[in-house]
């Protein structure tokens, strides 16, 4: 595409950002469209996060995605605050037409296991208790769970994420418990999320939090780890014959939610599933 005086500016900031697949995706969406925007990536230094927004917001930057370490701090220099972002307590997207923030992360990983199956009056376990955890868990709530629980190896965490989303209403069954108890859980699980970062590369060799004779078949098993694209876990899903969703459709989901709330216009999901699997080298 070509750069002109007329061009609309969105982007990332984050520390580090040299490694982000998001400038490809959202560039060849734009590419595809015809649309007179660009994708960049912006380091930002924690101790400039305050003048970064207010410069942006200066030079007519139209919207940020926003990655560690600054999902939380952030929240400071916002007129708005979404719903469901005040409650996870974290923002990953910002529009500056009203300077109001989102977290897509959550509505991704919605999005991508329900290619697969409806979360509403499901029964549904979630590995970790970190930020993509918390993002998830409020939003499998929202989408009509009949159940959620929370394991996590500091046990303390998953009961205090677990507390939070029970206290918001959304969903009345909230459990938490250790991440060595999870094959006590599965039996009766309909779908398992992991957001821990077991398995990322280079660590492709590590043991999954769950294993091939403890899933069944009707089990629904998705992987927040996107590089790999087939993770141990997964791996282990498909020999139980279980259904994997893969890591990199929850970062192409959350790509298509921010891309829609800057622009207005609906994302063209194949051209950016295209652009990350070409960028990751994926089949």
């Amino acid at each position: 595409m070509k750069i002109k005086g007329s061009t609309n500016i969105v982007g990332l900031i984050g520390h580090p950002v040299e490694h982000s697949f998001s400038p490809p995706m959202h560039n060849a969406a734009f590419d595809a469209l015809g649309m007179d925007y660009t994708y960049v990536a912006f380091d930002v230094n924690p101790a400039e996060l305050q003048k970064a927004i207010e410069g942006a917001r200066s030079l007519n930057i139209r919207g940020f995605n926003v990655t560690i370490p600054h999902k939380i701090e952030v929240m400071k220099y916002l007129d708005e605050i979404d719903d469901v972002a005040r409650l996870i307590g974290a923002v990953n997207t910002i529009d500056f037409k009203n300077l109001k923030g989102y977290n897509t992360d959550g509505i991704g990983a919605v999005r991508a296991i329900e290619e697969v199956t409806s979360i509403k009056n499901k029964n549904v376990v979630i590995a970790g208790a970190g930020g993509a955890s918390r993002a998830i868990s409020f939003y499998i709530a929202k989408y009509g769970a009949d159940s959620l629980t929370i394991l996590n190896r500091n046990v303390d965490k998953a009961q205090s994420l677990a507390r939070d989303v029970s206290n918001s209403g959304l969903i009345g069954d909230v459990k938490s418990d250790s991440i060595n108890e999870i094959n006590a859980y599965l039996a009766d699980a309909d779908i398992l999320v992991d957001t821990t970062p077991l398995g990322m590369h280079p660590h492709i060799n590590d043991q999954p939090i769950a294993t091939a004779e403890n899933m069944h078949d009707e089990l629904v098993v998705f992987d927040a780890v996107y590089n790999p694209n087939e993770t141990v876990l997964l791996k282990q899903a498909i020999e139980a014959g279980a259904k994997p969703v893969y890591g990199i459709k929850m970062l192409l989901y959350q790509g298509a939610e921010s891309f829609k709330i800057w622009t207005g216009a609906d994302a063209p999901v194949d051209i950016m599933e295209k652009a990350l699997k070409d960028t990751l080298n994926i089949e």
